[in-house]
């Protein structure tokens, strides 16, 4: 075969690292830098298994199905539409696959890949991608990696920027403990092949609008794609801890669920600002473990009230009890929030809106104590419901726990403290204009 590629492509062929993500412009030439390596791998290691993925089937033939059928050498390679799965003559298999739901995982349970490689990754949830690339596996001596191309945006955008861009600089393998990383860029540019045959795409790319200009033309990750809470900004919303003066009311509000306990410790200053000063984020938790955990996290604090969601008033079917009275028998009284999702978001909105304060500074009614990190991660990650712009969407679903909880407390009309209280006098309050911390002259 006579296969022409690109620079770009090519460091994407010979990159080595456990993880690698190529992408960022449109027109790049990411899909078909995938179904290249996936042709060159399979030829190479006779008999290895590649996964190739889309979110949707339509997505997937009408792209790599319908491309790869085009590319592929009919000598070597036959395709099976029924099974979605392509064969080469050497015995290698390449299955074409989909995930539609988060629970399409499964249909991979017992599946064991060499390379698992997904196309337009941030179209998956991080937790499809975990899970998905637990089946890179196999008793051989073939190299194993998980290769992914993407555009900027989407429901995975948070996710993909956090561990492929976020990391360090591009094109440099990064370690971590459960692997190694590596982020190729490619922009538009980087195609000649595109350019020379269709010189007016850029153009076209200009034409778009900002937010997708920037994706799309320059690969920006620096984008907001569907962001709910355009208002968030870490450093506003963001400070360093303090010692929480006495005389502060404190809450501690959660969602639950056995996928999820999100729970947070909040305080109240007397000018009724609220400050998210502890969190405990943990999956996997039954009901009287997740009640020790929110006690555990109160620790000496008094608590005024804790927060929940309605649903933990349903009675269970195994005991006949609710999950609030199985937590009230661990010595956690709960009070039931109100559970309006629309109104419940456009509070949060409010309490994230800076607002003048008595010295005439204007600051956030919600800040969170750096240390809540799952929190801190989140609420720039919410995305608007694409089904009622009024709400936040499901996905990614990991994300919507520590909002919800925050809801909820918001919800339940938390008191200010009562009076100002003096602070310590090794106590230095910081000034928000030096270094982003609250100061108010208690």
């Amino acid at each position: 075969m006579d296969i022409e590629i690109t620079p770009r492509q090519a460091a994407f062929i010979r990159a080595e690292a456990d993880e690698v993500l190529f992408g960022g412009a449109a027109g790049g030439g990411k899909s078909y830098g995938q179904l290249i390596d996936a042709f060159l791998f399979a030829l190479k290691y006779a008999g290895s298994k590649q996964l190739m993925l889309r979110r949707t089937y339509p997505e997937l033939e009408k792209s790599l199905i319908r491309v790869s059928y085009d590319l592929y050498p009919r000598e070597v390679y036959s395709y099976n539409r029924s099974g979605h799965v392509g064969r080469f003559r050497n015995g290698s298999i390449l299955d074409f696959g989909y995930c539609d739901s988060e629970s399409d995982v499964y249909k991979y349970q017992s599946a064991e890949y060499d390379v698992i490689r997904f196309d337009e990754l941030t179209h998956f949830t991080e937790q499809m991608y975990l899970y998905l690339i637990s089946r890179v596996r196999g008793a051989n001596d073939f190299p194993k990696h998980v290769k992914s191309s993407t555009n900027p945006g989407s429901v995975g955008h948070q996710w993909v920027k956090k561990r492929f861009i976020s990391i360090g600089a591009p094109d440099v393998v990064h370690s971590f403990k459960g692997g190694t990383r590596m982020f190729i860029p490619s922009r538009v540019q980087d195609n000649r092949f595109l350019l020379e045959h269709d010189p007016e795409y850029i153009r076209r790319l200009e034409n778009l609008s900002e937010r997708d200009r920037k994706a799309l033309l320059y690969g920006s990750w620096d984008i907001t794609d569907g962001q709910y809470f355009s208002e968030w900004d870490e450093a506003v919303h963001v400070c360093e801890p303090f010692p929480i003066p006495e005389g502060w009311r404190r809450y501690v509000t959660m969602d639950y669920g056995l996928d999820m306990l999100a729970a947070y410790c909040i305080a109240l200053d007397g000018q009724g600002r609220a400050y998210v000063y502890r969190e405990h984020c943990e999956s996997g938790l039954i009901v009287s473990q997740a009640a020790r955990a929110v006690k555990e996290l109160a620790a000496d604090d008094e608590i005024n009230t804790y927060f929940a969601p309605p649903d933990m008033w349903n009675r269970r079917q195994e005991t006949g009890k609710s999950v609030a009275e199985l937590f009230a028998e661990q010595g956690v009284y709960l009070a039931k929030a109100n559970n309006d999702r629309v109104q419940g978001w456009y509070n949060v909105k409010e309490w994230l809106r800076p607002r003048l304060d008595v010295d005439g500074v204007k600051r956030a009614g919600l800040v969170v104590f750096r240390g809540c990190e799952h929190l801190i991660e989140s609420m720039p990650a919410l995305l608007v419901d694409p089904h009622n712009p009024n709400d936040v969407a499901d996905e990614p679903h990991e994300y919507t726990h520590g909002p919800d909880a925050i809801r909820y407390f918001l919800a339940g009309r938390p008191r200010p403290a009562e009076a100002a209280v003096e602070r310590d006098e090794d106590y230095v309050p910081y000034d928000d204009q030096v270094n982003g911390f609250l100061s108010y002259g208690l």
